[in-house]
């Protein structure tokens, strides 16, 4: 790898705007690690596939020692991988305190535990970017999901707490916050006409996004163009929340 190699490191690479991260990542000449459950495919022959659940402390630092082993920094660390806890996380009184501990462990512990892990390297470079993907749910709550949205507010605050925690230090934290968005974990209710119509008739500008709108604003991000931007969150939803 050339010294002038940027290198990211994108969870939940696999699919969905991972994917479509990874993809436009790779266009702006990234060195790219993906990290998911299932072993992730790469565009690259030079990218590094690793398997590794974001929820376990010691699966992430194996995963982060590889990815620095392999390419000695890491420059972007795009905290993506989520979940919205299935059918049965819903509302509050219904949800299963087992599925709570699912969302959570995905949505807030993830990105805590891989930063944690990143942080020590761009501190040692002095500069690096976290981008959290957090969601237009951590703005304003979704309905019948109330651990979803619960953990998308505080995976926001932590990439506000790590904004001002690591900005003495030339590192930067910002958020995107997608609305509804076309991916495998969405599919199901883009599939039923009936439900595709309500979620659409919420959304100002009558559609939801492909993933390769929300990579759009990663890349923007990632790119360092807006180098005085930290602690911000990028709202990416149609104008969802500003009904």
């Amino acid at each position: 790898m050339s010294g002038g190699t940027r290198v990211a490191v994108v969870t939940g690479g696999g699919s969905g705007i991972g994917r479509a991260t990874c993809a436009r990542l790779s266009e702006d000449g990234f060195a790219l690690a993906v990290i998911d459950l299932v072993p992730p495919p790469t565009a690259d022959p030079g990218d590094l596939a690793l398997t590794a659940d974001v929820g376990d402390a010691a699966a992430v630092e194996d995963a982060v020692g590889a990815v620095l082993a392999r390419f000695g920094r890491i420059d972007v660390l795009v905290n993506n991988a989520g979940t919205t806890g299935g059918p049965a996380a819903t509302v509050c009184h219904e949800t299963p305190v087992a599925d709570l501990d699912r969302v959570l462990a995905t949505n807030v512990r993830g990105p805590f535990l891989c930063s944690r892990a990143v942080l020590p390297t761009m501190l040692a470079h002095g500069a690096g970017h976290v981008i959290t993907v957090a969601s237009s749910a951590g703005i304003a709550a979704f309905p019948g999901r109330c651990a979803y949205t619960a953990s998308k507010g505080a995976a926001l605050m932590f990439a506000k707490a790590l904004a001002l925690d690591y900005a003495a230090a030339g590192i930067r934290s910002n958020a995107v916050c997608p609305g509804f968005v076309r991916t495998p974990m969405t599919q199901w209710r883009l599939d039923v006409p009936e439900l595709a119509a309500q979620v659409e008739a919420n959304i100002p500008l009558g559609r939801v996004a492909e993933p390769d709108e929300v990579a759009d604003a990663i890349s923007v991000l990632a790119s360092g163009r807006m180098g005085y931007m930290t602690g911000h969150a990028l709202v990416v939803d149609g104008g969802w929340t500003a009904r």
